[in-house]
């Protein structure tokens, strides 16, 4: 049996966490995320961890996860999003200039994607996960 997340949701208040970010570009790009997000899921923000913003919740095969959620770290942005669905990677394609792996994309700036792209992308990713996993609702 998988071992339970470490990472869990926490009353931290997610204001005060982006407003505590260092780098001015990235606290930029971390509140229009946020509001992206926030508009895209239909959730409200919500610190899991130390550091990951996340939007929701469903229960997967390890656990309770955000149903999407980003963290502004200080090498890259970091975007949590769910891409098993038809057209995702045309999505990414599309995208911009980022790094991608299994279930991140990692971003320098946001102005390196193309807005309408990573809306489609966010929106498409919260459908998804809410097709695939039953949501436990919000936290």
């Amino acid at each position: 049996m998988p071992a339970e997340p470490r990472t869990k949701p926490t009353d931290a208040s997610v204001s005060d966490f982006i407003a505590a970010v260092e780098n001015l570009r990235r606290r930029v790009d971390a509140e229009a995320v946020n509001a992206l997000m926030t508009e895209a899921s239909g959730e409200p923000a919500v610190l899991w961890g130390p550091s990951i913003i996340g939007y929701g919740c469903y229960r997967g095969p390890t656990g309770d996860w955000p149903i999407i959620g980003f963290s502004p770290r200080k090498a890259n942005l970091v975007l949590y999003v769910f891409r098993d669905f038809d057209g995702a990677d045309d999505l990414l394609t599309r995208l911009g200039k980022h790094k991608a792996s299994v279930g991140c994309l990692y971003v320098n700036r946001l102005d390196d994607l193309d807005p309408a792209v990573l809306r489609e992308l966010v929106v498409r990713s919260v459908a998804s996960i809410r097709r695939k996993h039953r949501p436990e609702g919000p936290l």
